[in-house]
């Protein structure tokens, strides 16, 4: 990278599609030698605690999406503070770059340095611009997009848009499968994936869905990600049934699971989505039915329609999720099928991208 690049700051939401990849992207950047820190609120802190090789700052943010009149004042005033901390820090620190990885957090940090004049780039890896990113979209230097499908950009930002991938930890990158589903071997070894909220749900969902799969005779070991307090609820309802199980909490080591398992429920968000696929693990996608313009829903159905995985809305789980998986343990090739789907999408260029990206636009500026 080039030599005139001297230090980074990544904004990112507080959500895990937003901190995952602003950490990988930020891994990447220390790797070359470059001073990053990150920038996030007390959502993605959490997520952060356990990352000691980078700096993070935590910052008070809210959105204006708001009903009541007084909420929206108080979130108003909240926003324009941390944008005013924001202003101080950057022009304290004065980086070369920015970087909004999207969430109403990065928003503040984003305005901040385009008042200092310091260029900042927004990365966008749904399949629709977020809000925040929409209305970073007209001060922004770059657009970086994981999918050419992106919806929401007007036609006058198109000159912005630039395809990199899906930014994921190289780990995923480099992963590789130790074998492939055996047809004589009809076990279905299942990963349940998603953060709180999709924990809490599949815990209390579909374990009634496992147990018509074990009355059906259908051979199942179950990988649950749940919330702590659905530890003992769940370990006692699998025993009781006496389905092979392993249940655990929100982990760093995911890749430790993906050498155990041949198939993975999970919600839609777009970096889950990413890593499944650039690990070639076939995948059954649950969007979630609240997220912001319909976004997973549209993660999902791209998704499915390149034939990387399948999709089931939340409100079908408890009619189509057994009959699905009825048909892939009497049909094992199906997934072999997904993979091979999934063999024709990779990601390992995406940080060569994001270098030759950048060395243009420091080019530009100096």
């Amino acid at each position: 990278m080039n030599n005139k690049f001297k230090k980074i700051i990544i904004a990112t939401g507080g959500t895990g599609g937003h901190v995952f990849p602003a950490y990988s992207l930020a891994k990447h950047f220390l790797d070359n030698k470059i001073n990053v820190e990150i920038i996030s609120d007390k959502r993605g802190l959490r997520y952060l605690q356990d990352y000691h090789d980078i700096k993070v700052i935590e910052i008070t943010s809210s959105t204006i999406f708001k009903k009541n009149i007084f909420q929206l004042l108080f979130s108003t005033l909240i926003i324009f503070y941390s944008i005013f901390r924001s202003f101080i820090f950057l022009l304290a620190n004065r980086p070369n770059l920015v970087f909004g990885m999207g969430g109403y957090s990065s928003f503040p940090v984003c305005i901040a340095a385009k008042i200092l004049r310091i260029p900042f780039i927004i990365y966008e890896n749904n399949l629709h611009i977020g809000k925040a990113n929409r209305y970073l979209l007209p001060y922004a230097k770059k657009v970086f997009v994981s999918h050419k499908e992106l919806e929401g950009i007007s036609e006058k930002y198109q000159k912005k848009i630039c395809e990199i991938g899906n930014i994921i930890r190289k780990e995923i990158l480099n992963f590789k499968i130790k074998s492939y589903p055996d047809q004589s071997d009809r076990k279905l070894k299942i990963l349940i994936l998603g953060g709180s909220q999709a924990a809490k749900i599949f815990a209390e969902r579909l374990p009634k869905i496992f147990k018509e799969c074990k009355e059906s005779k259908i051979s199942l070991k179950i990988y649950q990600q749940c919330l702590p307090e659905q530890n003992k609820f769940l370990t006692s309802f699998y025993e009781d049934l006496n389905i092979d199980f392993e249940i655990f909490n929100f982990s760093n080591n995911i890749l430790n699971y993906f050498s155990k398992i041949n198939l993975a429920i999970t919600r839609s968000g777009s970096s889950m989505l990413a890593e499944l696929i650039n690990a070639k693990i076939p995948f059954i996608s649950v969007p979630l039915p609240s997220s912001a313009d319909d976004h997973q829903l549209k993660n999902a159905i791209h998704y499915e329609k390149n034939g990387y995985s399948y999709l089931i809305e939340e409100k079908d789980l408890n009619t189509k999720l057994f009959l699905l998986i009825k048909k892939i343990s009497e049909d094992i090739s199906l997934l072999s099928q997904i993979i091979m789907k999934q063999r024709q999408h990779s990601d390992k260029s995406v940080y060569e991208n994001i270098d030759k990206q950048i060395n243009k636009i420091i080019n530009e500026k100096y």
